[in-house]
């Protein structure tokens, strides 16, 4: 019997850890839950873009990149503003330095490769915003916990560039004039290869550093 009365009073406090453990990870899931449609609202209002006339792709990881952006807003801004402020059909070919070493746009204009030729890749320092000016192509895109993804080139820091292999978990896009692709370091993409009907693409590429702490 006292046995029994000495392992009540244990058994109440191990059953009270267990509630005050079970309320404080709904409490936290609440507040991520919260956190996640405020992100989804702030994004939708397109208020971020100050005035670009593009409209964002809904592949876009959206609390990726409020978070980013909430953390350096002056990065993005650049390149939107370069976006806004340039007529992208008459642009010329080539680099642009928008903020030497944060901000780097890069244009194209070639023929598209078919899709076998592109390889998925992703990038750990460097956000890839792409967006094709003239013509269309395809992206694919897979995140870069998919278990179906696999590392066939290492990361070189050099370029900044893992290359992957994926089966199974990735999604493929229409990438065409009017709507812009965000690919962050979450992101393994596969970026513009040959959608039939369409040989040449004009393309601008633009490299946004991804905050040391964010």
């Amino acid at each position: 019997m006292k046995n029994k009365l000495f392992l009540f009073p244990i058994t109440t406090a191990i059953c009270v850890v267990l509630l005050l453990i079970s309320l404080d990870s709904l409490a936290q899931s609440s507040t991520v839950s919260t956190r996640n449609i405020e992100e989804s609202k702030w994004f939708n209002s397109h208020k971020w873009l100050n005035g670009l006339k593009l409209s964002p792709h809904e592949s876009i990881n959206k609390q990726e990149f409020a978070r980013q952006y909430q953390t350096n807003k002056t990065w993005w801004n650049e390149a939107f503003n370069f976006l806004k402020t340039h007529n992208l059909d008459s642009l010329k070919t080539g680099n642009y330095v928008i903020d030497s070493g944060n901000v780097i746009a890069s244009v194209s204009e070639l023929p598209t490769k078919e899709k076998e030729q592109v390889n998925f890749e992703a990038h750990r320092n460097f956000n890839d915003l792409q967006y094709i000016i003239k013509g269309k192509a395809q992206m694919g895109i897979a995140p870069i916990s998919d278990p179906n993804a696999k590392i066939t080139i290492p990361y070189s820091d050099k370029r900044d560039t893992e290359t992957f292999s994926v089966s199974g978990g990735e999604k493929y896009y229409v990438a065409e004039p009017g709507e812009f692709f965000i690919f962050s370091p979450l992101d393994i993409h596969r970026p513009a290869f040959k959608l039939p009907g369409y040989d040449v693409v004009k393309k601008i590429v633009i490299k946004v550093r991804v905050p040391k702490n964010s």
